[in-house]
């Protein structure tokens, strides 16, 4: 009986040793440590595919509004195109650049011009602009002047 009683002593003390060394272990709150921060890894990056997937998705609508507006654009410019080629064969109507009332308006503007330089140069002038003197002063003549500070 003795034998027996060991026997069981031992088996009970090895699964109690067994599992106090596995829950006070330091290698199995490492272990628990370690498998928190794979999920919380895991966790961040199904939400980080989840941010780049909606990032693509919208980059996908800025790239489509950007080609329907450079579509648009290519439209305009094929219009205008068009126009500027249709301009050019009608070319022989020759379009003014001014308006009829604008170059009538330009063409009594120079006559009148015309008329007041053929006035002003008809006229005779007989005295000297205002800004020139009448009697000169001498200063810039070259003679020797006298000097009335000498000692």
């Amino acid at each position: 009986m003795n034998v027996v009683l060991a026997l069981a002593l031992f088996i009970i003390g090895t699964a109690v040793g067994y599992f106090a060394n596995r829950f006070f272990s330091t290698s199995s709150q490492a272990q628990q440590k370690l498998a928190e921060q794979v999920s919380k890894s895991d966790a961040a990056l199904n939400q980080y595919k989840l941010d780049v997937a909606d990032h693509l998705a919208s980059s996908a609508k800025l790239l489509e509004q950007m080609n329907n507006t450079c579509q648009t654009a290519m439209k305009q410019m094929e219009e205008s195109t068009q126009l500027l080629q249709q301009a050019s064969h009608h070319e022989s109507e020759h379009l003014p650049f001014f308006s009829q009332e604008t170059q009538q308006q330009l063409a009594q503007t120079a006559n009148l011009r015309h008329q007041k330089r053929s006035d002003a140069a008809s006229e005779q002038m007989t005295e000297p602009p205002l800004d020139y003197s009448s009697s000169p002063s001498g200063l810039f003549v070259d003679k020797k002047q006298t000097v009335t500070n000498a000692e």
